[in-house]
């Protein structure tokens, strides 16, 4: 555990004040977490990055790997077929490269929301197998709710590995 002297204190950046309506005030929400958890990630030192703090095998490099294919996939239509592989990042991939991949994906699905203007809509991806997609604003609650958990974690994680806390 790190010590006191050591705590690196990043400022807390207060949630955010969106617009008034409702698709404005969930893409506010959902784009604070996004920030907040690649912060998290980036910068972070090897091999603590990719090292498993608790028993389950978290780590902060497959949290945010993980979330990578979780907004491919809600919002670009990706399919993926082992969740539980998301949680690990590849052997030569730093916390750059999954950042950077993060960030790409974000602005993709920023891409598809932008276009969205009905939150009762469904997402317009393209889904196998004809399975509907779910309303925009189930994407987005189930998005915060994804991302604000996994920021949780890391927040936790990033504080075991070198004492940086803050958002």
């Amino acid at each position: 555990m790190p010590s006191t002297a050591r705590r690196k204190h990043r400022g807390d950046t207060p949630p955010p004040r969106t617009g008034s309506s409702e698709i404005e005030t969930l893409r506010g929400f959902l784009d604070y977490l996004r920030t907040s958890i690649a912060a998290k990630v980036d910068g972070a030192p090897e091999p603590q990055v990719r090292t498993a703090a608790v028993p389950s095998g978290t780590n902060l490099l497959g949290l945010l790997n993980h979330l990578t294919f979780v907004e491919r996939s809600m919002f670009v239509g990706d399919e993926v077929t082992d969740w539980q592989a998301t949680f690990r990042a590849a052997p030569e991939d730093g916390a750059g490269d999954v950042v950077g991949r993060y960030r790409e994906a974000v602005r993709r699905a920023n891409e598809v929301l932008d276009g969205c203007a009905d939150l009762g809509a469904p997402v317009p991806r393209p889904r196998a197998g004809g399975r509907s997609a779910p309303s925009v604003r189930w994407a987005l609650a189930h998005m915060i709710e994804e991302t604000g958990r996994h920021a949780g974690h890391a927040d936790i994680l990033r504080e075991l590995i070198d004492g940086a806390t803050g958002r």
